[in-house]
């Protein structure tokens, strides 16, 4: 609802799908009503998405070693690996960096793939995962993922939904960045890229986030239950220090 709510109230008329991401798009693909698609199979969309690139070396003032990136339809790290390219192209940078993918393990043909050095994804059929902008096992851009990915001497890797929960309250509590369960993924593999000696911590490494917490609030991080009531100000018993479980401040 908190991605829904967003287009309901622009007038959209939104229609529910009884299926996963990869069956909506085969409806849309087949649709004889003149759908208008805006996901990665869009080449504005890329075009868009490939400024990341733009911003990272403006506001980096140098190439990054390495950028992790959630995959789900694979089109982010596609676009930014064009933006790099770009920049390469014309003289404006030297070198470009690594792109690591990240899936979640229910939902991770990508990863499969790299792992065999393929050239081609199996799908899932049934991608099983929290995070909702990645539950998807038939991604429209993989063939340019990883064509990316190999190109940028990268590689791909899985991270389950706890990892993901876990690394998703980390940067809520210690940064003060709440992002949705997708978003978090890049975080999450971390902690596996350098046990796995993918990447040195010494090097420069960018995490992307692309989407804010709110999007996703069914998550169990965002869940508050039971609420703790109180009486209102009013009440002269009312006392904050009868129902928090902590000092206020800590």
């Amino acid at each position: 609802m908190g991605k829904l709510s967003q287009a309901a109230a622009m007038g959209a008329e939104v229609v529910e799908v009884d299926g996963n991401f990869d069956e909506a798009l085969r409806m849309l693909l087949a649709s004889s009503h003149g759908a208008y698609i805006l996901n990665s199979i869009n080449p504005f969309r890329i075009e868009g998405q490939k400024t990341v690139a733009f911003e990272i070396c403006d506001q980096l003032g140098a190439v990054p070693d390495n950028v992790v990136l959630p995959v789900g339809n694979a089109g982010n790290i596609s676009a930014v690996w064009k933006g790099f390219c770009e920049l390469k192209e014309i003289g404006a940078i030297g070198r470009t960096p690594r792109l690591i993918g990240v899936q979640a393990a229910g939902a991770s043909p990508i990863v499969a793939a790299v792992r065999k050095g393929a050239m081609e994804i199996e799908p899932v059929e049934r991608p099983d995962t929290m995070a909702s902008a990645i539950r998807i096992g038939r991604p429209v851009s993989w063939k340019k993922a990883l064509l990316a990915i190999y190109g940028s001497r990268g590689t791909a890797v899985p991270v389950d939904d706890r990892e993901i929960i876990r690394a998703q309250g980390l940067l809520a509590s210690l940064e003060g960045i709440f992002v949705e369960p997708a978003s978090a993924a890049p975080v999450a593999a971390l902690r596996a890229l350098l046990q796995e000696g993918a990447i040195d911590r010494d090097e420069t490494t960018i995490c992307i986030a692309t989407g804010h917490g709110l999007k996703d609030p069914e998550t169990p991080i965002c869940r508050v239950s039971p609420l703790k009531v109180m009486a209102g100000a009013g009440d002269a018993g009312a006392d904050l220090s009868s129902i928090i479980s902590r000092p206020l401040g800590r």
